[in-house]
């Protein structure tokens, strides 16, 4: 699944994204209904000043008492107590207004944060495929901006279309009390301003699942300028990074201009519409005002009714249009939550039982893109404890063939099997949990080393961690760190060395105590004195362990019980070191006596 390619095909399916979206606003539905009630005073509040503006155009101004159900008022007191209902109603219209803010923020920070957590639930379940097929700045995107605008903006469009609806009709009414007549034109000529919102909603489908992908790139530019950045200084590319930077940047501005372009003039166009409204009503008022048909005051209150609705009426063409963006946002969302993981557990998957006998290849093609295999019908049986060494040249398959084992991908044709079983047969977690990793370049999470090394294994002892110390021949370094097994490791360990950072994953690995070991090119990037330390280690991690090695140096696994010759996808040498040195024109010793040629001058030297 390229996240690039995303279509957003559901955007329009409104009913289809409401009842997607649902679930997670009805864990809190009360606050949510609770602050949709409030937002309705809030909105009808609007037309009180407009509504105050008649009696006190007409009465106040005008210096005459109000009969109001046979009680005369003075019109003095209304000049006092007037501006005071106002700030009255002001303050109270704020009131509701700040609580109203504050449960809109609560539950769509709560509605988000589920959004997001249910997300990530998937995304450490994705493929290894998924993880090679889209950058870091695009998963990024795809998993935190697009829920935080879909989740958290459903609820907040919802109250500002509340308020905005209640808002105009508070003000529709005072123009009707005032004028039913100069009413109807009014809101037909607003009607007519609201028409071009409509017009935009495939134009705003597209710039937002452009936007998402720009972002991403733009975040994968900041996260490689980041991990990469002593690439970046030794071969002097702050250039380069900030050519892509600024095209990114170029890029996004570009697909925001075109919006503005296409979109820009709604407003413009909604007010000079409005505009023409005001300007006839005018003339039209002042007509009535002659004829006696109206006062002064109910023109007033009407002209003010009339100019306020700009505003709600405006406000609710940009929710329509944000309302537009979260539908988009919406359906990437659940674009991702529909998607199925190729790999996955088979019906009736059972746990893996302790393996007997041996750990066979039958027939294994494998390849990551369609139609150009990397592996070729590669047939190897590596029996219950024996180790297995991999060699061959570079971008053979080696790593390719042990990164299937544990299901990291999925065989294209062939069978992999345990005692006679294919794998696939097996449940995932419980395949995964009777195998140990250490790799060349080990991962290490921020956090103490204690955290590192104990995250592999739930049942191990402080006991156990303190044997897996000495074995791993971690036991000195922790010795000479003030902190020791709670030091604070910097993000992907970067405060310890190559060899000691391959000791962690080495006790790491030897916690978790799994009868299958795959070691990937785990000393190749060593010196010969830390070499020799971890490969100490990894002897004793492999003690009784069906293994297999990936080595680029020959000289560590020469006492490997067999060893396989992989090239160009092909299985094509298998025996113990004695025995493919043997072999005239054989791959392997000519692999092997480059490589001590290479040694020999290097010593001469």
């Amino acid at each position: 699944m390229k996240l690039k390619n995303t279509q957003a095909l559901t955007s329009f399916e409104y009913s289809w994204l409401l009842k997607r979206i649902f679930p997670y606003i009805k864990r809190y539905l009360g606050r949510v209904i609770l602050g949709f009630v409030i937002a309705i005073p809030v909105g009808l509040l609007d037309g009180v000043v407009s509504f105050a503006l008649k009696p006190y155009m007409d009465y106040v101004a005008g210096k005459q008492n109000l009969v109001l159900y046979g009680h005369e008022i003075s019109y003095t007191i209304l000049a006092i107590s007037m501006p005071f209902a106002i700030i009255f109603f002001a303050v109270f219209q704020g009131l509701l207004r700040y609580l109203n803010s504050y449960l809109t923020d609560w539950t769509s920070i709560k509605i988000t944060n589920a959004v997001k957590t249910d997300l990530f639930s998937k995304l450490v379940y994705m493929d290894t495929s998924f993880f090679d097929e889209n950058s870091s700045g695009i998963i990024i995107s795809r998993y935190l901006s697009d829920p935080d605008i879909a989740s958290r903006g459903i609820v907040d469009q919802i109250k500002t279309f509340i308020i905005s609806l209640f808002g105009a009709v508070s003000l529709i009414v005072v123009m009707l009390y005032s004028s039913w007549k100069l009413a109807l034109f009014g809101v037909i000529v607003l009607s007519i301003a609201f028409m071009p919102v409509l017009l935009i909603r495939k134009k705003i489908k597209s710039v937002s699942n452009k936007s998402t992908v720009i972002s991403g790139e733009i975040t994968t530019i900041m996260n490689e300028t980041y991990s990469g950045n002593k690439v970046v200084t030794a071969y002097n590319l702050q250039d380069r990074q900030k050519q892509l930077f600024n095209k990114e940047i170029q890029n996004s501005f570009e697909v925001s201009i075109s919006l503005t372009k296409r979109v820009g003039w709604m407003s413009p166009m909604m007010y000079l519409i409005a505009s023409f409204g005001i300007a006839i009503v005018l003339f039209y008022g002042t007509k009535l005002i002659y004829d006696g048909s109206m006062t002064a005051g109910s023109f007033a209150s009407f002209v003010t009714s009339l100019i306020l609705l700009y505003k709600p009426v405006k406000t609710l063409g940009n929710t329509l249009t944000g309302v537009q963006t979260i539908f988009v946002a919406m359906g990437r969302v659940f674009e991702l939550f529909d998607y199925i993981p190729t790999i996955k557990n088979s019906e009736n998957a059972v746990s893996v039982p302790p393996i007997t006998k041996n750990i066979k290849f039958k027939n294994v093609s494998f390849g990551y893109v369609e139609d150009v295999d990397v592996l070729k019908n590669i047939s190897l049986e590596v029996k219950k404890g024996e180790t297995l060494a991999i060699v061959g040249n570079s971008g053979g398959g080696k790593s390719t063939l042990v990164n299937l084992i544990p299901r990291f991908y999925d065989v294209k044709s062939g069978e992999i099997q345990f005692d006679d079983v294919n794998i696939q047969n097996f449940k995932i977690e419980d395949l995964r949990n009777n195998i140990s990793f250490v790799f060349q370049d080990n991962f290490l999470f921020t956090g103490t080393i204690r955290e590192n090394i104990m995250l592999a294994s739930n049942n191990a002892t402080d006991t156990d961690l303190y044997d897996v110390l000495k074995a791993s021949h971690l036991d000195e370094v922790i010795n000479s760190l003030p902190d020791g097994l709670d030091t604070v490791l910097g993000e992907r360990g970067l405060t310890l060395s190559g060899g000691q950072r391959q000791r962690v994953a080495i006790a790491r690995a030897m916690i978790r105590n799994t009868p299958i070991i795959i070691l990937d090119e785990a000393t190749s990037a060593l010196d010969n004195e830390s070499e020799a330390i971890v490969q100490k280690a990894l002897d004793n991690l492999m003690r009784n362990k069906t293994v297999f090695v990936i080595a680029h140096r020959l000289s560590t696994i020469k006492n490997a019980d067999r060893i396989a010759v992989i090239n160009d996808g092909c299985l094509v040498e298998l025996g113990t070191h004695d025995e493919l040195m043997k072999i005239d024109n054989g791959q392997y010793k000519h692999l092997y006596e480059m490589q001590f040629k290479a040694s020999d001058k290097e010593f001469v030297k």
